[in-house]
């Protein structure tokens, strides 16, 4: 136990208990025992292996597209939603998903905050304006849009099972006048020039953010962007690859666990070793699922060219699927430059090889799925 590290409780009016937490860096600093420099270590090779991935993949940017997606999908679902990936996929292809819609419009803000974070911090330093710039965006529109979006709270929130108060919670947060000045602190530090680690840093941050909750909705969502924009902002990452929100599903309880210890006990180097180990083990499951899928273009081009479908057009095609998962024969000719026919024949042989499957059940104004590069993709998203 790290007495020194540890806030304090302050009682309220309401005769409840809220936290407050010490400056970050922790004081005495983050001791790096054998382990940690370790798992750094390795943290630090497997996200340069992810990036380097990217070097080699058909389409890079169209690959990160559909793990932004992921991202917000598995985000999302630890604070509840249960929208699918198919579900988000069908919305941006203008069907009616079978999810609750206003579940999928919670994914699709997260992807629209991703996209403005990740242009904001690429050449601005993080400010407490681009936060709520980016909370307004992810909760506009949606349940959480009733709950002032891009406003720092003036209300104390708290964190516990269904049912509980104030006086019953697992944890309260900072008093609403105090989160400004806290806030203040974090940007402080977050902008700071020091030697602390990049991976290290973050960790301390995203931990701080969780506890001070500077909102009353989405706090847990933006604390995960907060690792993809700053990870991406050093240069680390040259594209968000890393959707570490399936590891914090997984262990989910455990990740609680981790950040309460913080509070109680001091403890961060525990909680960064657990963030190490989730940046690792991510990193490795994206690289493999990256090489999947070039298997799997390249096992596609194998079937064309056997079965001698399409020449170049039936190749451009299987091009699009992996940038545009549902497509319409509309979809096709458009993109491809070709007339209604030779897009509706080409759908027609590559259902029989069943690398598309049609969703609708339509007679008319069909859509089609490219099941084999979803399946990989959506991994770790089920409920």
């Amino acid at each position: 136990m790290h007495e020194s590290r540890m806030g304090i409780t302050v009682r309220q009016k309401g005769g409840y208990q809220a936290y407050l937490p010490k400056s970050l860096p922790p004081d005495p600093p983050v001791h790096f025992d054998d382990e940690l420099h370790h798992l750094l270590s390795e943290a630090d090779r497997a996200l340069a292996r992810l990036d380097g991935m990217t070097t080699v993949l058909p389409n890079a940017d169209l690959f990160v597209a559909m793990y932004v997606k992921k991202e917000a999908l598995l985000s999302s679902q630890i604070e509840g939603t249960q929208a699918s990936l198919q579900g988000v996929l069908e919305f941006e292809a203008d069907m009616v998903p079978a999810d609750d819609i206003n579940e999928v419009k919670e994914v699709i803000n997260y992807i629209r905050a991703m996209d403005d974070g990740l242009k904001r911090t690429s050449h601005e330093l993080f400010s407490i304006g681009i936060l709520q710039e980016i909370h307004r965006t992810l909760l506009k529109g949606t349940r959480g849009g009733r709950k002032e979006p891009g406003k720092i709270r003036t209300v104390q929130n708290w964190i516990g099972p269904p049912g509980s108060d104030l006086h019953s919670a697992t944890f309260v947060p900072p008093p609403p006048e105090k989160v400004p000045e806290l806030l203040e602190d974090l940007e402080s530090f977050i902008v700071a020039d020091d030697r602390i680690p990049p991976l290290i840093k973050i960790g301390l941050v995203h931990a701080q953010f969780e506890t001070i909750h500077p909102f009353i909705d989405g706090n847990g969502r933006m604390g995960r962007l907060f690792i993809t924009f700053y990870l991406c902002q050093k240069g680390i990452l040259a594209r968000p690859l890393l959707y570490l929100s399936i590891y914090l599903k997984q262990h989910r309880e455990e990740y609680y666990n981790h950040l309460q210890e913080i509070r109680v006990e001091g403890d961060w180097e525990s909680w960064l070793k657990f963030f190490l180990r989730g940046i690792i083990e991510v990193s490795k499951e994206a690289l493999a699922n990256a090489k999947e899928i070039i298997s799997l273009k390249e096992r596609l081009v194998d079937t064309l060219v056997k079965n001698n479908i399409g020449g170049l057009n039936a190749v451009r095609l299987l091009d699009l699927l992996f940038t545009k998962p549902v497509v319409t024969v509309a979809d096709i000719s458009s993109a491809l430059g070709i007339s209604h026919q030779p897009a509706y024949d080409l759908v027609n042989q590559f259902e029989k090889l069943e690398i598309l499957r049609e969703i609708t059940g339509k007679k008319r104004y069909k859509k089609y799925l490219f099941a084999d590069y979803l399946r990989i993709i959506e991994r770790g998203t089920g409920q």
